[in-house]
């Protein structure tokens, strides 16, 4: 292999690129569904791709604990108040999951949070939209949490063995959310004519956002090719957003509201709901960073790093007294 010219860098960049036997083997374990570990070799660019889909996955559960948890104190009863409170610390939990599965491919969790802290690192658009009343709950959960369970089950069949088993549990929890979700939009579609009129209102304003939650047309993706050839992914960003529509319309029919959607039908020949372009130039906008709570979610991020910053340097100090106690 041609290396003369090339820095260290460069060379050590070049050789994990693999030999064209080294790709040829490693697509072979992809193709025979096994499972790849963290110490086996791989290709630099699946590494890479990995770190870029689990840290931003881990981005988002961290990110996504805020909308929700701007309700924990106006939750309108003990029991609503409790459910919201677990989700939330569930979703802090997939956080550190995802940070240790993403740990296990040589990036730190420092670099990791720094990048998010930073604005260099990018997380799910939705979660910069704001909740404005108690239905948005509901809608997070059952059209949110629907969309990412829709993405992320597919992922408990992923290539990269540490991420895989990280989304059994992950999607377990996401199942659950999703139900609570529901259950809240039934309960306020069958009270009063104003709560029903709050759940329409949430539909209202998450559906769209919530269709952008699968990425950008396949034509438009950049990465899906190569993450479905690495079974990174299994279903393409339009095959997961079709089957998403197809449930959820029946879903919103059962609650007797109405998807904001005049193009919206049925194709009876397909089986499949066909609708309305989606706002392309809305989801730039807000992966960009101008979307409504950008700068909001991310200036809450970095305040509560701050604010915790003596709670790492205590936890730092008492591991370092004990080390030395016990090599005393």
């Amino acid at each position: 292999m041609y290396t003369q010219g090339l820095d260290q860098g460069d060379k050590e960049t070049q050789a994990s690129a693999g030999t064209p036997e080294q790709l040829a083997a490693f697509q072979e374990r992809i193709d025979a569904e096994e499972k790849i570990e963290a110490k086996d070799w791989m290709p630099e660019a699946y590494r890479r791709t990995l770190i870029r889909q689990i840290s931003q996955h881990a981005h988002s559960e961290v990110i996504g604990m805020q909308p929700e948890g701007n309700w924990l104190t106006r939750a309108p009863s003990l029991k609503r108040k409790a459910i919201l409170l677990a989700k939330v610390q569930d979703e802090g939990g997939h956080g550190l999951y995802l940070y240790s599965a993403a740990e296990t491919l040589g990036i730190s969790r420092d670099q990791m949070v720094a990048d998010l802290l930073s604005g260099k690192a990018k997380y799910s658009s939705i979660f910069n939209y704001p909740t404005v009343n108690w239905a948005d709950i509901g809608a997070i959960g059952w059209l949110v949490d629907g969309a990412a369970i829709m993405n992320q089950i597919p992922l408990c069949r992923c290539s990269y063995g540490p991420y895989a088993r990280a989304m059994v549990r992950v999607c377990k929890e996401e199942s659950f959310h999703q139900r609570q979700g529901y259950e809240l939009l039934l309960t306020l579609c069958r009270g009063s004519a104003e709560q029903k009129a709050m759940a329409q209102d949430a539909l209202n304003r998450w559906w769209w956002p919530s269709l952008m939650m699968f990425g950008p047309n396949d034509s438009e993706s950049k990465h899906s090719a190569q993450s479905m050839a690495w079974k990174i992914k299994r279903f393409s960003n339009d095959e997961l957003r079709q089957k998403f529509v197809d449930v959820t319309v029946q879903q919103a029919e059962f609650l007797g509201i109405s998807v904001p959607d005049p193009d919206l039908k049925l194709d009876k020949k397909t089986g499949h709901y066909t609708f309305g372009e989606i706002d392309w130039q809305e989801f730039i906008d807000v992966i960009a960073g101008n979307g409504p709570c950008n700068k909001q979610r991310l200036e809450k991020r970095q305040k509560a790093h701050s604010d915790g910053e003596w709670v790492r340097e205590a936890a730092q100090a008492y591991a370092s007294k004990q080390a030395a106690r016990a090599a005393a």
